[in-house]
């Protein structure tokens, strides 16, 4: 279950970190992205966090875990007010997106609580 979640997360952050690298210009003011150059940014750090990911899976450990359900209740806490207080800001697909995705994570991250290895099995 544990790598499951490590997976999934991966699956969600790779996608978007290139989709967002390699954003076109169009869609970028659409969205209201500006300057293009912190989306590209953005998009990096989605993508090794995604890379990152895929490598914690093939051995997790507590610190792993605790990066994978930090990180993922940091960026729920960021995105959740965001798509709430977006009010006519947002778009009402770009508001449902981002609160599905933060809906996953929250799920992901509760899995990695779920999954973590006790203390008792090492002793």
């Amino acid at each position: 279950m544990l790598r499951v979640a490590f997976w999934l997360t991966a699956l969600l952050f790779i996608p978007l970190g290139l989709y967002l690298y390699f954003l076109p210009p169009d869609v970028a003011s659409l969205v209201g992205v500006s300057p293009l150059w912190l989306a590209r940014a953005a998009g990096a750090l989605v993508f090794a966090w995604g890379a990152f990911q895929v490598a914690a899976s093939f051995a997790p450990d507590r610190v792993k875990i605790g990066g994978l359900v930090g990180g993922h209740l940091l960026l729920v806490a960021a995105l959740v007010p965001a798509a709430l207080r977006g009010g006519d800001a947002l778009p009402a697909p770009v508001r449902t997106v981002l609160l599905v995705v933060a809906g996953v994570l929250t799920v992901l991250a509760v899995l990695g609580l779920l999954g973590a290895p006790s203390r008792r099995g090492r002793l």
